[in-house]
């Protein structure tokens, strides 16, 4: 169990705020941290992590790693850290990077064996592809058996079919080891598959919390779906108008009526929904 309750005054995208986070989190969750950049997302994983100074508490099976009197050191709290960067020593084998962690052979090589790696044990990280440097880089994480796995949107930078992959990579080794893991995603399809629970930030404080159903199938009433990407653009086509709109990282077409066309602004957010078989879409 993790009890967390800290603040810390921060300059987010919108100006300076206070980062204000009182939760629990059970053993064994997978918890993915959401909200736009700037939110205090990744401030909390680094916080957690002892990287980072806040006041407050955090207790973690009952033993204080932060309070008024104390703040346990990084290499004291039981935490295992994923970066967007790897993060990984250019100088040593894929074996040795973990290794190095903890010599521990039979788990380097459980490790290895799990993530389809055992084959590159011996290759060093600038000769791997961003995908088996990720793999690598949450094996060395995993080497002291954390109690906690943090993960810094760390499938970001790859492309969708790597993302799946490594996707149910993480999955298995959450499950076989047994962490809490908790992970900062800006990715829906990722968090739906992955976390039990979400907590949703905006300037520093807890806007949503609660099933990745509940938090991201965003439909009201008799709305059969619902996404929110950029207005690109919008062209009129003989009595018609055609919105361009990006939802991740594909492009959807829509037809609007000229009233609509009319309360839509280029660049801005919308959500695109439907209703039986007639889209219909809205500024956000």
């Amino acid at each position: 169990m993790i009890a967390l309750n800290i603040h810390k005054r921060l300059h987010g995208a919108e100006g300076d705020m206070e980062l204000h986070v009182n939760l629990s989190i059970k053993e064994g969750d997978f918890v993915a941290l959401s909200g736009k950049s700037g939110s205090g997302k990744t401030t909390l994983l680094r916080i957690l992590a002892g990287l980072e100074e806040a006041q407050g508490e955090i207790k973690v099976d009952n033993k204080f790693w932060l309070n008024d009197t104390q703040s346990l050191p990084v290499q004291k709290r039981e935490i295992g850290f994923v970066f967007q960067d790897y993060a990984l020593f250019e100088n040593m084998t894929v074996e040795k990077n973990l290794l190095f962690v903890k010599n521990d052979k039979a788990l380097a090589q459980k490790l290895l064996q799990l993530t389809e790696l055992n084959s590159l044990k011996n290759r060093y990280p600038n000769s791997l592809s961003g995908g088996q440097k990720q793999r690598v880089s949450v094996c060395r994480a995993l080497m002291k058996k954390p109690k906690i796995l943090l993960l810094d949107e760390p499938l970001s930078a790859l492309d969708p079919a790597m993302r799946i992959k490594l996707q149910n990579e993480l999955l298995t080794l959450h499950k076989e080891f047994q962490t809490t893991t908790i992970m900062v995603s800006h990715d829906p399809s990722e968090i739906y598959r992955l976390a039990n629970r979400v907590i949703v930030l905006h300037n520093g404080q807890i806007i949503n919390d609660g099933l990745p159903q509940e938090i991201l199938l965003k439909t009201q009433g008799s709305q059969k779906f619902s996404f929110e990407g950029e207005l690109l653009d919008i062209k009129k086509v003989d009595t018609i108008s055609i919105a361009t709109v990006a939802i991740g990282q594909q492009l959807v077409n829509v037809v609007v009526s000229s009233k609509e066309a009319q309360n839509l602004e280029i660049g801005k957010y919308v959500r695109l929904s439907t209703k039986a078989f007639a889209p219909n879409i809205t500024q956000i």
